[in-house]
């Protein structure tokens, strides 16, 4: 005589199971392209940036080509940032959403066939996802916030730079500024990142549930 479990897989029909194993390999794909998009997107920042860096050395010998270099690569650069920042939030959005389908669907293929429903169950609450438990707090440590770090270095010598060398400010005075304008762009970042992730974490946090940031 069947079981609860296989009468349940037998009611369903074939249609639906195709369907929801499709659906369940496509949200694997997306949660992994994110990932890769991801590393690619910072790899492609960071060699701007030190391609950069390496064209402004070359030219610090002369004061006029040295103002021309930094007055155009750095801003450019800190552009550059912001839209590989943006993105890689969008990514770790997606990323999030993805699991979270993904996690539907193994409760469901949990509820199949109850004695087999331990290798479906979800990771426990005290040890997270995967061994690593994540919070509100772990979109301080994604890679836009690592990123976001860099890049406001880059406005904060930008700005020392103007105002030492275009607006005469003495050295202190200018390194002063440009640590206000880090601080400020990597502020704004952080709270830009913690508005679109946050919620996304905080919204199964009742439930213990944990996510994976890329």
């Amino acid at each position: 005589m069947p079981d609860e479990g296989q009468r349940a897989l037998s009611e369903e029909p074939p249609a639906f199971m195709s369907a929801l194993v499709t659906e369940h390999f496509s949200l694997q794909s997306i949660s992994s392209a994110t990932i890769s998009e991801s590393g690619s997107r910072a790899a492609l920042y960071l060699s701007a940036l030190s391609s950069g860096l390496v064209a402004i050395g070359f030219a610090s010998s002369s004061r006029q080509d040295l103002e021309a270099l930094a007055f155009s690569v750095l801003p450019t650069v800190y552009v550059l940032g912001w839209f590989t920042i943006v993105r890689l939030i969008d990514t770790s959005v997606q990323n999030l959403v993805s699991r979270r389908r993904i996690e539907t669907i193994r409760q469901y293929y949990a509820g199949i066939d109850p004695r087999h429903a331990k290798f479906f169950e979800p990771d426990a609450v005290a040890f997270g996802v995967l061994g690593v438990r994540y919070s509100a707090r772990s979109v301080f440590f994604t890679m836009a916030s690592m990123i976001l770090l860099v890049n406001s270095v880059v406005a904060g010598a930008t700005v020392a730079l103007i105002f030492a060398l275009g607006a005469g400010l003495p050295a202190g005075g200018a390194i002063a500024v440009g640590v206000v304008a880090a601080v400020a762009s990597l502020a704004l970042g952080l709270r830009y990142e913690s508005r679109r992730l946050a919620p996304l974490i905080a919204r199964d946090a009742p439930a213990g549930a944990t996510e994976e940031l890329t």
